[in-house]
């Protein structure tokens, strides 16, 4: 058992009450670091503020060149983040090892676009009050952001702010998830080793109800990005005041397979974007509806995609689908599919459980009101729906409170089209799964899922401030 520290204005420091990491899969706690208090949550924002004027005035370049540092630092230690990744997560090793390939990605985007970092001059003379006026606008740091990052993706999804947030000239105050946060204490390693100045990292731990109140809530904090539930992103909202905020919240992500599909490709797309990290991914494949004229041979190749996926330890480089974050989650998503059965759901394969792993399932006969299709499974557990037209696929498809990402599966560039316009959805991927993602992409949600875009340019327009800049020539 190895233990950590938490952070704060470039030291390493102990905060308040212990708090244990377990190994997902044995459920053996492997390392501990101390829960942070009120007045280590002040400290660290206060050594965020006084970065401000730094980060500001550090030129392109020099940001530049610490994410690039950073990016090669990730790739040197590799496999011991996605073995921290296995552990701590519960994520199969070849998806932990793509997960750090990601952040490297990610980290070398933002070394790039933080050269790119500027704004474009303006016609003042378009119109009559414009005249004699020369125009132009620039993007500044918007100031102290803090980042709250989920379990899922203990790397990616902190380099996703992280990375954009520095590039921006902005210093951070990091919370990631209390069940996974030593891949982020690894992460602060790299970024301090990179070199990154005092103060523009800083990092905390513990419950979202204490510190993470504390973080949003506070008047000195500029901007907030979160990745995590829907109830959670509609509180953040009612209580942080006047900031700038995104939100990457849930989805039940739809797929539409036309007739003219091929078969065997999609069955095994599903499968992975269905069960890779145990469906624990907001873009995961949740609701599969496929046209009934091929909706038995799909679903039978479906059922052998999803029975071919390999359950077990995450580190045994052979396994598809390790354990859920904790054995809660494993009673929750239980009780959904016993639910769903007790409505009249059959149980194609799966529906079972050995102690924190919950086995790849198949579901059909399923109403859309029943929890395992109408709310975020975030879980290895996926349904497929027959539906008799495109139209009416496309309909049920939209038919929900979020909009994350969708896809479509056919050769048709009339359907293709028609799905585009009719899905009310951040992305729509078409001959792909809704859980593709590029990391320089813009991703975000519409409706429940979110505000706001993700994808290093874009979170760095959200993580800056447009200035206007009038000049009155003289006459």
């Amino acid at each position: 058992m190895t233990e950590y520290k938490l952070f704060i204005d470039g030291q390493w420091v102990d905060g308040g009450e212990s708090m244990e990491v377990t190994n997902k899969y044995t459920q053996e706690v492997f390392a501990v670091l101390p829960t942070a208090r009120k007045e280590d949550v002040d400290a660290a924002i206060e050594a965020a503020q006084r970065a401000v004027p730094l980060m500001a005035d550090m030129p392109a370049y020099r940001r530049s060149e610490i994410l690039g540092r950073a990016a090669v630092l990730i790739s040197e230690r590799k496999q011991d983040l996605a073995e921290t990744i296995a552990i701590e997560a519960g994520k199969a090793m070849k998806f932990a090892l793509a997960e750090v390939e990601r952040a490297i990605s990610t980290f070398t985007l933002a070394a790039e676009e933080a050269k790119r970092v500027h704004g474009e001059t303006i016609p003042l003379d378009a119109v009559p009050a414009g005249e004699g006026y020369f125009g132009f606008w620039l993007r500044r740091p918007v100031g102290v952001i803090v980042a709250i990052s989920p379990f899922n993706f203990p790397l990616n999804l902190v380099a996703h702010k992280v990375a954009p947030a520095i590039a921006a000239g902005n210093p951070v105050v990091l919370k990631p998830a209390s069940t996974t946060p030593i891949t982020a204490v690894k992460l602060c390693e790299i970024l301090e080793s990179a070199g990154l100045p005092r103060g523009t990292i800083n990092l905390v731990v513990g419950p979202g109800s204490t510190v993470g109140e504390w973080m949003v809530t506070d008047p000195r904090v500029d901007k907030i990005t979160f990745t995590g539930s829907p109830p959670v992103g509609e509180h953040i909202l009612s209580v942080a005041g006047i900031k700038k905020v995104t939100l990457e919240l849930g989805n039940t992500s739809p797929v539409i397979i036309a007739p003219d599909a091929d078969l065997d490709l999609v069955a095994k797309k599903c499968a992975v974007g269905a069960y890779y990290n145990s469906g624990q991914v907001c873009i995961s494949v949740q609701r599969i509806y496929s046209q009934k004229g091929i909706s038995d041979p799909f679903t039978e190749k479906f059922v052998q995609a999803s029975e071919a996926m390999v359950v077990g330890d995450p580190l045994d480089a052979r396994v598809d689908v390790g354990p859920m974050i904790d054995p809660g989650e494993v009673d929750r998503i239980e009780g959904w599919v016993d639910e769903a059965r007790a409505g009249g759901a059959q149980v194609l394969t799966g529906g079972k459980r050995e102690d924190a792993v919950y086995w790849p399932t198949v579901l059909t006969n399923v109403d859309p009101e029943m929890k395992i299709v109408d709310q975020e499974a975030f879980a290895p557990v996926a349904s497929v729906i027959p539906y008799d037209d495109f139209e009416g696929a496309l309909e049920q498809a939209d038919a929900s409170d979020y909009g994350l990402q969708a896809a479509v599966f056919t050769r048709d560039i009339q359907r293709v089209f028609k799905a585009i316009k009719r899905l009310n959805f951040g992305g729509v991927m078409i001959n792909e799964t809704p859980a593709y993602r590029a990391d320089h992409m813009p991703y975000g949600g519409n409706r429940q899922s979110g505000l706001g875009r993700e994808g290093v340019k874009f979170a760095i327009e959200e993580m800056t401030n447009i200035q206007m800049v009038a000049i009155k020539l003289e006459d």
